[in-house]
């Protein structure tokens, strides 16, 4: 018995001093990570259960024609410009097939009016968001939901989106695509005149209008950045994340932030992060494109969507964004931001 309660302790005592768990990462070397590449499946490092992948660029509209062509239950897009009619034509042939497809589209963009009139042609069920006029709202959502898979970010499907650099995640994650597809449920009802808004539900998914999800997911992330943050912006405008990204360079964190020369509204922005001693460059965009994205990386955490950080996209208009801690997602955006800031200029 004696020997049974020795060989007792000593297993408790080997259980109760197992080595601890890695510390947090606390320094802009531990959080490098060897690049990620866009479109292939990453494993997600985060505790979370299913795989996300960051996507840029003309490569998105692939990631978008397979989920179509592949759907077998359900297809629920919505989106602010939708041009192309290799889209329209694959929503239509996915519903030829059988799927449930649906579509919201933005009434104030003459290509989506375009398409939904294409759509219904095909049998395809769409409606129009009730945009408010009087407040110029628009639809800017970019959503795409495939059976059990989502799509969430800058890109548009318009005619000439894929010349832009863009970015989109794609997510696999359960509980993000139930949280999406109750927004497309609330915005789908909205427009069939029946609205239902869902409530705030702090989390990865965030909306605007209703609701201001995107505001509060971006200051938090802002507040709490105590190494870097890199962002690329469409377009910037709001005094409070500009005062945000000053305040973060005033408490010592790497800020960099990268602007599309040819938005006229950047140039007040630039003028105050550049004073403020923020480091800011004008991304070197070739003719005919966009620096479309909207995205920024806090530490580890990356943000990304459909809303600029202006007060039109972050209290207006109805947006819709995505938040990860996939290192192999935050690795993937800090070496293409990396490439981007070596090739851009300041002045």
């Amino acid at each position: 018995m004696a020997r049974f309660a020795l060989l007792l302790l000593i297993v408790c005592l080997t259980a109760c001093t197992a080595p601890p768990t890695a510390a947090p990462i606390a320094n802009a070397a531990r959080l490098a990570q060897a690049p990620g590449v866009a479109g292939a499946p990453l494993t997600s490092g985060s505790g979370r259960p299913e795989p996300v992948t960051l996507w840029q660029d003309a490569s998105i509209f692939d990631l978008v024609r397979r989920l179509i062509g592949s759907a077998h239950s359900r297809v629920m897009v919505e989106m602010y410009e939708l041009g192309r009619k290799d889209m329209t034509s694959a929503l239509g042939a996915v519903r030829a097939r059988g799927v449930a497809v649906r579509v919201i589209t933005d009434p104030t963009v003459r290509a989506s009016r375009r398409s939904a009139v294409a759509l219904d042609a095909m049998g395809v069920a769409e409606r129009v968001y009730p945009v408010d006029d009087v407040r110029h709202q628009i639809d800017h959502v970019k959503l795409l939901i495939a059976d059990s898979e989502a799509v969430v970010g800058g890109m548009n499907w318009g005619a000439h989106s894929n010349r832009n650099h863009d970015y989109v995640l794609e997510t696999r994650v359960p509980a993000e695509i139930d949280r999406l597809a109750f927004i497309f449920e609330q915005d789908w009802a909205l427009a069939g005149g029946h609205p239902a808004p869902l409530v705030a539900a702090p989390g990865e998914i965030a909306q605007t209008a209703p609701g201001e999800e995107i505001r509060s997911m971006l200051e938090r992330a802002l507040g709490l950045a105590r190494i870097r943050v890199l962002a690329e912006v469409y377009t910037f405008t709001d005094p409070e994340v500009i005062a945000g990204l000053a305040a973060a360079h005033r408490r010592g964190v790497l800020v960099r932030v990268l602007l599309d020369p040819n938005q006229a509204y950047n140039r007040h922005a630039y003028a105050v992060l550049a004073s403020s001693g923020v480091e800011v460059r004008w991304f070197p965009i070739p003719r005919g494109a966009l620096l479309h994205a909207k995205i920024g990386l806090f530490d580890g955490e990356l943000v990304l969507g459909s809303a600029n950080w202006t007060l039109s996209g972050l209290g207006v208009n109805h947006e819709l964004d995505i938040e990860t801690q996939d290192p192999g997602a935050v690795s993937t955006y800090a070496a293409r931001f990396d490439s981007d800031w070596s090739r851009s200029a300041g002045g």
